[in-house]
């Protein structure tokens, strides 16, 4: 959800790339708030952190505990900057009630990531319309 938010909002102006310590098949409701919203993950296919040259990146924004260890373990004596951004999983804390109790608790970690993104990188420049 982070990786296209901040593709959605800064395009190709930095190279932003995605990955996971365990990824999982992406989840229907991230699918959902992000179309909400104009921005279609359907095609997308998370990756796993070893599959990508952790080192070339500039910034490394981990969004777990377990990430940022691990993360600081790949990356040892690289210089590499580690953020950690902790955030609650709605999928992962098994979040109970309607469907729309749960879209509101994805809809809340994708403007919560919106959020912490400008608030690191700047506001985006408006697209055209």
């Amino acid at each position: 959800m982070a990786e296209a938010l901040a593709k959605s909002l800064y395009g190709k102006r930095i190279f932003i790339d995605s990955a996971g310590i365990e990824p999982q098949p992406r989840d229907p409701f991230v699918i959902n708030v992000m179309t909400e919203i104009g921005v279609d993950m359907a095609e997308d296919h998370p990756m796993d952190v070893e599959e990508i040259n952790i080192g070339s990146f500039d910034l490394v924004i981990c969004l777990t505990e377990e990430a940022r260890v691990r993360v600081a373990e790949l990356t040892r004596g690289q210089a590499v900057d580690i953020d950690f951004w902790p955030t609650i999983d709605p999928f992962a804390g098994g979040e109970q009630g309607s469907r729309e109790q749960k879209l509101d608790a994805y809809r809340r970690l994708r403007d919560d990531l919106r959020r912490r993104i400008e608030q690191r990188f700047g506001a985006a420049e408006k697209k055209a319309s």
